[in-house]
C-alpha cells in the first residue's frame, strides 16, 4: 500500500508534465497565430505591390515590358547577394528542411538552416514582392508556406520533448497554405499529400491545431472571406462531360510545363548551363521573354494572375487563349529565373484561361463550371496533388456541388501529368536543396 506521500509525490509529477505538455501546446499555437499574421501581412504587401505595378504602368503601357526587363536580373542578383535560400517557391526548400534535417558541427551544435530561417522569410517577402511590383508573373502562396514554417520553425526552436523539427515544418507549410488561402482543410490535405509523402498519424494533431490557429488569425486580420467569391451551384450532366476533357488539356499543359521547369532546373541540359554560368544574363533572357509575352498579351500576363481567374469565374468570359498561353510563358519564365515567387496564384490563372478556352469552344460547357475545372485541374498538372488542388479550388469557391467534377479532372490530370514529368514537381526541386550550407556558400561565391 502506497503511503500519501509517494502518491502526493506522483501527482506533483503528474502536474509538472501536465503543465509541460499545456506549455508545449500553448507555444505551437502561438507560433501558429505568429505565422498567420505573417501571411496576412504578405498577403496584404503583395496587394499592395501589385497595385503599384497597374499605377505605374496605367497609361504608360509601353513601362510594362520596360520594368520586366529590369526587373529580372535586378530581383535576381539582389536574391543571390542577399539571400540564396530566398529563391523560388519556398515549398521545395521546406520538403528538403523537412525530409533531410539541419546538419550538425563538431561539436553536435545544429548549423544553422537558411531554407527556414527568419533572415530568409523576411527578405523572401520583401523581394517577391518587389518583383510583383515590375510586373512578374508569380504568386505568394509558395513563398507563404516558406514564411510561415520558418517563423514556426523559429518561435518553437526551444522547445524540448515537443513535436519534431519536422513535424513543425510540416505543420507551418500547413499553416502557410490555410492562411494564404483561407482553405483550412486543403492546408491539411496539402500537409499530408504534398509536403510529407508518409506522414506520422501522430503529426495530424499538430498540423491541425497549426492550420486552425493560423486560420483564426487569418480571419481576425482578414474577415471570414471566400478566396474568389461564393460562387455555389450544382453540378449537371455537362459538367461530368466537361471534367475528363478538361483534365486532359490541363494536365498535359501543367505537365509540359514541370517537365520543363524541372529540367531547366536540375537537369543536364543547355539551359541549365546556362543558367548556372550566366546567372544575371540567363536572368535577362527570362525578363525578355516575360516582356515580349506581357506586350502580345495587352499586359494580362503581369502579376499573380488574381484579378483575371476572378473575372472569368464572374461571368466576363473571354475566349482565355491570352491567359491561358500569356500566364504559361511568363510564369516559366519568372520560376525558371531564380528569382522568389510562387506557382500557384499563376497557376490557377492559367486553368481559369484554358478552361473558358474549353468553354468558347464545347457548347455544352458551362462557363463558370469549365474555368474552375480548368483550374484544378491545371494546378494538378503541374504539382500532381489532386486532392489539394480539388479541395482548395471547393474551398476558394465555396462550391461543395463541384467535389465530384473536381476529382475526376483531377485524377485524369495527374494521370496525364505523369506521362510528361514522373516525379512530381516540388520533390524534384527539393533535391537542389538537400545541402543548404553547401548551396548557399556556391552561389554566394559567383
Amino acid at each position: 500500500m502506497r503511503t500519501p506521500l509517494v502518491v502526493l509525490d506522483r501527482q506533483r509529477k503528474l502536474a509538472r508534465l501536465r503543465a509541460k505538455r499545456s506549455m508545449r501546446t500553448a507555444v505551437v499555437i502561438g507560433s501558429a497565430v505568429a505565422g498567420g499574421v505573417a501571411a496576412v501581412g504578405f498577403a496584404k504587401l503583395c496587394d499592395a505591390a501589385m497595385e503599384a505595378h497597374a499605377w505605374l504602368v496605367g497609361p504608360r503601357h509601353w513601362l510594362g515590358p520596360v520594368l520586366l526587363l529590369v526587373g529580372f536580373p535586378l530581383v535576381v542578383w539582389l536574391t543571390r547577394k542577399l539571400a540564396p535560400a530566398a529563391a523560388g517557391s519556398g515549398i521545395p526548400q521546406v520538403i528538403a528542411a523537412s525530409e533531410i534535417g539541419r546538419r550538425r558541427d563538431e561539436a553536435g551544435k545544429p548549423i544553422p538552416d537558411d531554407r527556414v530561417s527568419l533572415k530568409t522569410a523576411a527578405l523572401k517577402v520583401a523581394l517577391a514582392a518587389l518583383f510583383l511590383v515590375f510586373g512578374a508573373s508569380i504568386g505568394r502562396e509558395g513563398p507563404t508556406v516558406q514564411v510561415v514554417a520558418a517563423v514556426m520553425a523559429f518561435l518553437t526552436s526551444r522547445l524540448r520533448g515537443g513535436p519534431r523539427r519536422r513535424t513543425i515544418l510540416i505543420a507551418g507549410g500547413a499553416a502557410g497554405v490555410s492562411a494564404a488561402f483561407n482553405t483550412p482543410i486543403a492546408g491539411i490535405v496539402f500537409a499530408v499529400e504534398e509536403l510529407a509523402k508518409g506522414f506520422d498519424k501522430r503529426a495530424t494533431s499538430v498540423v491541425i491545431l497549426a492550420v486552425v490557429s493560423a486560420g483564426v488569425a487569418a480571419f481576425a486580420l482578414g474577415g471570414n472571406y471566400a478566396y474568389f467569391g461564393d460562387l455555389a451551384g450544382s453540378a449537371g450532366w455537362s459538367t461530368w462531360l466537361s471534367a475528363p476533357l478538361i483534365g486532359v488539356g490541363a494536365g498535359l499543359a501543367g505537365g509540359l510545363f514541370s517537365r520543363l521547369l524541372s529540367a531547366w532546373m536540375t537537369g543536364d541540359n543547355p539551359v541549365r548551363r546556362l543558367r548556372e554560368a550566366r546567372p544575371l544574363g540567363f536572368a535577362a533572357l527570362c525578363g525578355l521573354a516575360a516582356a515580349t509575352t506581357a506586350a502580345l498579351t495587352k499586359g494580362v500576363a503581369y502579376g499573380a494572375g488574381y484579378a483575371e481567374a476572378k473575372n472569368l469565374l464572374l461571368g466576363h468570359f473571354a475566349s482565355g487563349w491570352r491567359l491561358a498561353a500569356g500566364k504559361w510563358i511568363s510564369t516559366l519564365a519568372a520560376a525558371v529565373s531564380g528569382a522568389p515567387g510562387g506557382i500557384f496564384a499563376p497557376s490557377l490563372a492559367t486553368g481559369a484561361g484554358l478552361g473558358a478556352l474549353f468553354a468558347h469552344v464545347a457548347p455544352w460547357a458551362g462557363g463558370r463550371e469549365a474555368v474552375t475545372l480548368g483550374m484544378a485541374a491545371y494546378l494538378t498538372g503541374v504539382v500532381q496533388a489532386p486532392l489539394t488542388s480539388a479541395v482548395i479550388l471547393m474551398e476558394m469557391t465555396r462550391d461543395p456541388g463541384l467535389v465530384g467534377p473536381l476529382l475526376l479532372a483531377c485524377l485524369v490530370a495527374r494521370k496525364c501529368s505523369e506521362m510528361l514529368c514522373p516525379v512530381p514537381l516540388y520533390h524534384t526541386l527539393a533535391r537542389a536543396w538537400t545541402t543548404p550550407r553547401r548551396r548557399s556558400e556556391a552561389e554566394a561565391a559567383t
